[in-house]
């Protein structure tokens, strides 16, 4: 994604058009739309001979950016899991990697960078019926293994607004939810953890449209992302007006909820009640 924004930010500031681009290098306008937006790989010839056209004659720009070039099309370490993934997935995972700020609303269970290991273990087996032990294990394993994301030394900010209903409804038996219940009231102590519930006693608010991350990164050339889950795909929302109107439901959710020390007293009330 920084590759091609870097290149379409090349391309327009010399005033060529994405079809005059994509005849340069023997492809499409879509492919040149594509690349800048992150969604396919590169090729060094290609990059180069973009550049090229583009009038980057500077030897210390060129390598630079086929130097990045190169390292996007080095696999992440969530490729080895791809056996057990949906094929929509591996993208929200090396983006959630790459993010600087994630913000997220979450309705159904409890979000997966704030799962315990059994939580996470019922959750995934709910979810993949008929699915072997093994392949129940590896999923969870990802699970885990993304969650170090939030402890690392240069963890992202993580803003989440939990449903009451995600913290009330069971995966796994008594156990299992007071586990739960209790790591959530740990990790938001983070100082880059912000957890907010929304009660049931506020009744209806303005995430009526269900579950979504924003995905927000360092780089300045790159636009946030909104990531919606579906049943057999997923949608990535990158434009400006669709991404506000995203942004503007979560600022509204996390004005109405309790703060984070309101809603830490709210999870010690129902880990009271487990």
């Amino acid at each position: 994604m920084l590759l091609g924004s870097q290149l379409r930010r090349l391309r327009e500031a010399r005033g060529i058009t994405r079809e005059a681009a994509g005849y340069s290098i023997r492809a499409s306008e879509s492919k040149i739309s594509r690349m800048e937006l992150g969604r396919v790989s590169f090729k060094t010839r290609d990059v180069e001979d973009l550049l090229t056209l583009y009038g980057i004659t500077d030897d210390t720009e060129r390598q630079s950016l086929v130097s990045l070039a190169r390292e996007a099309n080095v696999a992440g370490w969530w490729h080895s899991y791809s056996d057990v993934l949906p094929n929509w997935f591996p993208t929200y995972v090396g983006l959630e990697g790459a993010a600087s700020l994630i913000r997220a609303y979450e309705v159904q269970f409890v979000h997966g960078l704030l799962q315990t290991e059994a939580y996470a273990h019922a959750v995934v087996e709910r979810g993949m019926k008929g699915a072997s032990a093994a392949d129940i294990d590896r999923r969870v394993a990802l699970r885990l293994e993304r969650q170090k994301y939030l402890v690392a030394e240069n963890a992202p900010d993580f803003h989440i607004v939990l449903d009451e209903a995600a913290l009330r409804r069971p995966y796994g038996d008594r156990e299992v939810m007071r586990g739960q219940l209790q790591h959530l009231i740990d990790i938001s102590e983070r100082p880059n953890v912000r957890l907010q519930v929304m009660p049931f006693s506020f009744g209806g608010h303005s995430g009526e449209s269900g579950a979504f991350t924003i995905l927000s990164f360092p780089e300045s050339d790159l636009s946030d992302v909104v990531y919606l889950e579906q049943l057999t795909s997923a949608l990535y929302l990158d434009k400006r007006e669709d991404v506000a109107q995203y942004e503007q439901a979560l600022k509204k959710l996390q004005k109405d909820s309790p703060g984070p020390e309101e809603s830490r007293h709210l999870l010690r009330g129902l880990l009271q009640l487990s």
